[in-house]
């Protein structure tokens, strides 16, 4: 599983990278809300711990601007304030739990733990958009009584794609979210993997179309004519 540790304490971050990676977690950090926007929209992570006071943009408002775009991963504020109103204002803004600083490291791993579990509960095994699906489970895409196996890197485009349907994602985010972010992948990787994908859905005959937004990146569309990649 990946999470994403937001903080602006640099020191606290490596310890928190060292704990979580022990824990068997893959694990990024940010220090500043601009860059942990950014990195949180891919949808690449399985769960976010996120700070509250940061400089250029503080977790409330990274949170706040998620929950309005659609990312629906499982978020851990931590936060030093300890007044009832802050941990409403936190838990209204989009937040899965709350730990207050400096916290033990055990709690944060049982409260991490649990709001990742919490989500998988709720988190469809099969995402549907137009007339295809998306297995997780077996990778398989499908419409009506045809389906495809994807490998690894198309099921996870694929995957970003569906659950986020008609969002157009920047080259960099989709590179970032099945590459990752220390990954110099060239941009002929991208339009390889995009151009297979397009190859199996006309295959499975299916409506639904991966569009190029000229000079953008792709987004996900039903019954639309898509531009040259």
């Amino acid at each position: 599983m990946r999470i994403l540790f937001v903080d602006d304490d640099r020191e606290l971050c490596r310890a928190a990278q060292t704990l979580l990676e022990h824990e068997g977690y893959a694990v990024d950090t940010a220090h500043n809300g601009f860059d942990a926007l950014e990195m949180a929209e891919t949808g690449e992570f399985d769960g976010i711990i996120l700070d509250w006071m940061m400089p250029e943009m503080d977790g409330i408002s990274v949170l706040g601007e998620l929950r309005r775009n659609g990312v629906t991963t499982p978020c851990l504020m931590l936060t030093a304030r300890a007044e009832v109103e802050d941990r409403v204002a936190g838990l209204d803004s989009g937040a899965d739990d709350y730990l207050s600083k400096p916290f033990n490291t055990a709690e944060l791993l049982a409260r991490l733990r649990a709001i990742i579990r919490r989500h998988e509960v709720y988190a469809p095994e099969v995402i549907r958009f137009g007339d295809v699906t998306l297995d997780k489970g077996t990778m398989e895409l499908r419409c009506g009584d045809h389906s495809v196996r994807l490998g690894n890197k198309a099921f996870r485009l694929m995957e970003m794609l569906m659950e986020n349907p008609h969002r157009v994602f920047t080259v960099d985010q989709m590179i970032n979210r099945v590459w990752g972010w220390d990954n110099e992948t060239e941009m002929n990787l991208l339009w390889v993997t995009v151009s297979q994908l397009r190859k199996k859905m006309a295959e499975l005959g299916t409506a639904v179309e991966i569009n190029a937004v000229r000079g953008v990146g792709y987004s996900l569309e039903e019954g639309h004519i898509a531009d040259d990649a």
